[in-house]
């Protein structure tokens, strides 16, 4: 008889210590719910929810007035046929083409010589990120000045050398490489610094072993720096591809777009068929259409730097 009493006063026991857990549980994760909460209502308004309504209204001929006609797929039929968007698209998908290799290859060639043992390193590695704190008018500014043609700080010194001075900024074969040219200068910082880092994380035991083994500068850095940076390099690669094919700041305030329309971007173009014409659902098509190219392109890159990871 004591024995069952025991064991059911055992299974009472097991049974509110249980039952104390599950109601510990709960309140820590309602204590670490309320501290995410504000910013889950946040993220859900700002971001989740017009994302949803962007696609919505993708489907309709919606206007700032808010009127709107349901219209099916006839904002991305008409898409297809609108030369003005695809040729917005392909100016910046040269501006990619362009701006990415630039901003990758000379970020690594100036980390690298960053990293280097030299006086003063920290002023040089502070110099090549301070554009990146500038905001964009500030840049824009200073870049539109010395385009200038006739007291401009590049043709001038084109000039003393004797050399032709370009119409930077209203010449259409000439304008997307000043955009470019900004771009690289103001926003490389960003890609220094993420190879700097990485950089600074390969062990120094592999350079002095390689160094043993007769390694000479090309060699050590052919199969020991661009192996360990072979992740940074991949982040660095999808990042700057995501972002030049959202370009739109810079071009927008520096050319307007132009000249003859010869550097507007497709957000510029979506931009401009929202707010100038008023057609917020065809707009909406537009950013969807951009969207979706971005996410293949990052997939594919995501592919191939799978495929050759797992050649190496």
């Amino acid at each position: 008889m004591s024995d069952i009493l025991v064991q059911k006063s055992s299974a009472q026991v097991g049974t509110l210590s249980s039952q104390q857990t599950r109601a510990s549980r709960w309140r820590t994760d309602l204590v670490g719910l309320s501290f995410v909460a504000p910013f889950l209502i946040i993220y859900l308004l700002f971001l989740v929810w017009p994302v949803i309504l962007g696609l919505l209204m993708s489907f309709y001929n919606w206007t700032l007035a808010g009127s709107a006609t349901f219209l099916g797929l006839g904002n991305y039929g008409e898409l297809l046929g609108d030369l003005d968007f695809w040729r917005s698209l392909w100016h910046t998908i040269a501006f990619t083409i362009i701006s990415t290799p630039i901003l990758v290859i000379l970020a690594l060639v100036l980390a690298l010589l960053a990293n280097r043992k030299i006086p003063a390193r920290w002023l040089f590695r502070l110099v090549f990120f301070i554009p990146v704190a500038l905001p964009v008018t500030v840049v824009v500014m200073i870049w539109s000045w010395m385009y200038q043609p006739g007291f401009g700080l590049i043709n001038n010194t084109l000039a003393s050398l004797g050399l032709p001075q370009p119409d930077w900024l209203n010449d259409p074969n000439v304008a997307m490489i000043s955009v470019v040219i900004l771009t690289v200068w103001w926003t490389l910082g960003n890609n220094f610094l993420l190879y700097l880092a990485g950089l600074q994380q390969i062990p120094q035991d592999l350079y002095e072993a390689a160094s043993i083994d007769g390694a000479g500068t090309w060699a050590k850095f052919r199969w020991i720096t661009i192996p360990q940076l072979n992740r940074i390099s991949t982040l660095i690669v999808i990042l700057q591809v995501i972002a030049s094919l959202q370009v739109f700041t810079q071009i927008f305030l520096l050319t307007s777009g132009g000249p003859n329309y010869s550097t507007r971007p497709v957000i510029q173009y979506i931009y401009e068929t929202g707010f100038s014409s008023f057609r917020m659902g065809y707009a909406s098509a537009g950013s969807y259409v951009l969207f979706v190219l971005i996410l293949i392109v990052t997939i594919v890159q995501f592919r191939l730097f799978q495929q050759q990871r797992s050649r190496a």
